[in-house]
């Protein structure tokens, strides 16, 4: 009922100790709090919150125009409402050290158990899309450095994303990410690898964690868990596929009603409203009601 049981430290150390266990662990993106709930009652591992996600949903291009406290807003909603951790995207940090520092205590605050922060310049644009530019390598570290030093909860997450593959190539890249793990960064998130082969020179050159980006229309292919643990990678995100099925759906459910004028051919593609009930755990509510009402104070006098 209501929000999570488990605190955020809790979650930041479960975690933590999952990282360290050598599986694949999946996360796909809540676009959401309810959508975070059916992520975990599927039984996966985690919950990712996309920034571009965030964007769109405010109606928005995810070209840095969402604020920090749009997302650790969102994040914040989207945290409470699961047991599993949440990884967030926190783009550039919304500027440099100084904000970055901020970025990060105030995710903290939110109750995620991980962000990334990428070295692409300010305002970023969307990393499967070309014409990325990225920092030099001296600021990018810095941030890093910034987010680490800002941090009171040691077991949160900060991962490194770069985006320099697109532009300098992989060795670049496998370079750059070295050096934000020299920083202090806890993972490394490889953005727009061509290949599978690309995602195991990478993990092969890194002792730390490293994530893959499986997003559908994007620069790679969509392998498989099996294929992307095979590679060495530790944590899979699907960023937007949630928002994508929902639109999709969404889309044909209007398209119907304006031709049909009716909704009658849908019904059966709609999350019944005895499974909407049960993902809110309606029955916890009503018990909690009646016990309110029922209370009386017989048998409590002294």
């Amino acid at each position: 009922m209501l929000y999570s049981d488990l605190t955020p430290a809790t979650k930041r150390a479960a975690f933590r100790e999952r990282l360290t266990s050598g599986e694949l662990l999946q996360l796909p993106g809540a676009f959401n709090p309810l959508s975070a709930r059916l992520i975990e009652r599927h039984g996966f591992d985690g919950v990712y919150v996309s920034g571009a996600v965030v964007a769109a949903d405010l109606g928005l291009p995810d070209v840095g125009l969402t604020t920090l406290s749009e997302v650790a807003g969102r994040a914040s909603q989207i945290a409470r409402m699961t047991d599993l951790p949440t990884l967030v995207d926190a783009d550039t940090g919304f500027g440099e050290a100084m904000n970055v520092a901020r970025t990060v205590q105030t995710m903290e605050d939110a109750g995620v158990a991980g962000l990334h922060i990428e070295d692409q310049v300010n305002p970023k644009r969307c990393g499967h899309l070309d014409g990325k530019q990225v920092v030099d390598e001296a600021t990018a570290l810095q941030r890093i450095r910034a987010a680490v030093t800002a941090r009171r909860d040691e077991n949160l997450l900060i991962m490194a994303r770069t985006d320099i593959r697109a532009g300098a190539g992989l060795d670049a890249a496998i370079d750059r990410a070295r050096a934000l793990v020299e920083a202090g960064a806890d993972a490394v998130f490889p953005e727009a690898m061509r290949d599978l082969d690309e995602f195991a020179k990478m993990t092969d050159a890194l002792e730390v964690p490293v994530l893959a980006n499986m997003t559908e229309f994007g620069k790679s292919e969509l392998f498989t868990a099996d294929q992307l643990r095979d590679a060495g990678i530790a944590l899979v995100i699907y960023p937007v596929s949630l928002l994508r099925l929902a639109m999709g759906a969404a889309d044909r459910g209007l398209t119907a009603l304006r031709a049909e004028g009716s909704l009658a051919s849908q019904v059966e593609h709609m999350q019944t409203r005895a499974d909407l009930y049960d993902l809110l755990d309606y029955p916890a509510y009503n018990t909690f009601d009646a016990g309110v009402y029922d209370f009386s104070l017989e048998g409590h006098h002294h």
